[in-house]
């Protein structure tokens, strides 16, 4: 199983699966990342926490813990 916080910077991937239950896997959702969605990986900060992510044309940062949530292909 391939997540989020596995793709490099500069490479692009496809949500396959959200993990996680009820208000998490709600707000990772309600940040426009769901199944399908394509998303590119804009940079990593320098300790590796957040993740500067483009999702459906716009910027977001995420945690490498909400990351690992999102299955991806």
């Amino acid at each position: 199983m391939m997540t989020l916080k596995d793709v490099k910077v500069g490479e692009s991937c496809k949500v396959k699966r959200i993990h996680g239950e009820g208000a998490l896997k709600r707000r990772i959702m309600d940040m426009g990342i769901t199944k399908g969605a394509e998303i590119f990986v804009r940079k990593v900060a320098p300790l590796g926490d957040p993740v500067e992510i483009t999702v459906r044309g716009y910027e977001l940062s995420i945690r490498k813990g909400d990351a690992q949530l999102i299955e991806v292909e």
